[in-house]
């Protein structure tokens, strides 16, 4: 698969592309204010206790800052600048903060509305000015593709090998690799990647469900069953989460349709293999990366949002790739509103079904698990690839330094931004270098 993005990886918007984020952005800074949903699967935990009281605005906005600074600028904005394509850490995660932020109901539209104009108006600016640069680290960053696709097509036989074993694994593994080759030989036009990744999250299911029932044919032969007790406060507190978010339902399908009006243009990117494959024109494969995240983030976010009362401002990411895939944003609209709703009324029985499924739910957090690390070790990779490409060995030793620099000084910029971060750093001093004549750009 060749590395070279389509070309239109500039960030020029339609006026119907441009107000439908900054339409967007103001509705999920609102939301935001009135915490009935953030992106950050971090910051819901701490809104239980701003709900109900017990911390202060300035003390939550503070919070989600704090865990959301480091990915937008380190992961979100590199992101979009070398794709040409929107990611919602560029989107979603300043509104979080905008909306916590705002000391008044009317003012959080307001602020996130201007970041929707900053992203589709100062982004197309920054991006012209760093292809003109001398050392144009932008088209450098391009180099993350194909590391970035390939390795996270892993995601899968990781999350089986900690769940299930090194049998499991390598059966795993060599299946997908198997698959891989097989899909490059056969359809060289298809993601290579992508029917690997479908049987392997198949089987990772597979083997879950079956430990369940297993078990629970075990626990049934033994005489076990579970207590359930009517005064459980966790049931409680479930049950009214549940309710304050079924209460907001009309806001939340307007919410459901913007995200997948959004995806349907064809200008986001729900994850870092998705922004790529939208930026290439392939949006079925696209769809299909999306589609196998969902399953490790369903139990995370639904239990999440039972316990805390705020729901996720993509929801379950559903939405992602029924729009990619959608033939015009009125259709995308309808549907989008329709996820949501389900999504919401569903909340409970989901959560019923999952406290079930212990080996599911377990399954989830490797699948987690593994995606962080496929796509730690890939952005690594790719961001030395592109060090490489601006600088070749100067760009590596100031790339890498900063990344090790990060990280002996505590991380201050979370480890999956860091290198991103440190391409733009390092191709802002290469070009100083340039014009202090102590460097000539690579060609090429």
């Amino acid at each position: 698969m060749s590395s070279t993005l389509a070309a239109g990886a500039g960030l020029d918007f339609t006026l119907a592309q441009q107000l439908t984020v900054i339409a967007l952005c103001a509705l999920t800074a609102y939301i935001s204010h009135m915490a009935l949903a953030v992106f950050n699967d971090g910051v819901r935990p701490f809104l239980l206790d701003f709900i109900q009281g017990r911390t202060t605005r300035s003390a939550t906005t503070a919070v989600s800052f704090g865990l959301s600074a480091g990915f937008i600028f380190g992961l979100g904005a590199p992101m979009a600048l070398s794709t040409g394509v929107l990611n919602p850490w560029l989107v979603f995660l300043p509104t979080d903060i905008l909306g916590m932020l705002a000391p008044k109901k009317w003012l959080a539209p307001i602020l996130g509305g201007a970041w929707g104009a900053v992203v589709v108006f100062g982004l197309n600016g920054a991006n012209d000015v760093a292809h003109d640069l001398p050392v144009d680290f932008i088209t450098a960053m391009q180099q993350m593709s194909t590391p970035i696709l390939f390795l996270f097509t892993l995601f899968p036989v990781l999350a089986i090998t900690k769940q299930f074993g090194r049998k499991w694994g390598g059966v795993a593994g060599g299946l997908e690799l198997a698959l891989v080759v097989l899909t490059m030989k056969l359809w060289p036009k298809m993601f290579a990647g992508a029917l690997a990744m479908a049987v392997g999250v198949l089987m990772l299911i597979a083997l879950a469900v079956a430990k369940d029932m297993k078990q629970r044919k075990d626990d049934k032969a033994a005489g076990v069953t579970g207590i359930v007790l009517d005064d459980d406060p966790m049931a409680s507190l479930f049950s009214a989460s549940a309710a304050r978010l079924r209460r907001h339902l009309p806001l939340f399908m307007v919410l459901g349709a913007g995200v997948c009006v959004l995806a349907q243009m064809h200008i986001f990117g729900g994850g870092e293999a998705t922004s790529f494959l939208i930026a290439k024109g392939q949006y079925t494969e696209a769809a299909q990366v999306d589609f196998y995240r969902v399953f490790g983030f369903i139990p995370l976010i639904a239990t999440t949002a039972l316990a805390s009362g705020a729901y996720g401002i993509a929801g379950f990411t559903l939405v992602y790739p029924i729009g990619y895939l959608m033939p015009n944003p009125f259709l995308a609209a309808i549907v989008g509103a329709a996820v949501f709703a389900a999504e919401v009324l569903a909340l409970s029985s989901i959560g019923k079904v999952l406290g079930k499924l212990p080996s599911v739910r377990d399954s989830s957090e490797h699948l987690r698990s593994a995606i962080g690390d496929t796509l730690q070790l890939a952005i690594l990779f790719g961001s030395l690839m592109a060090a490489n490409a601006m600088g070749g060995g100067l760009g590596i030793l100031v790339v890498g330094g900063l990344y090790l620099l990060n990280d002996a000084m505590g991380r201050p910029v979370v480890r999956m931004a860091a290198a991103p971060a440190a391409v733009i750093v390092g191709g802002i001093l290469l070009n100083v270098l340039y014009w202090l004549d102590l460097f000539t750009p690579i060609k090429g």
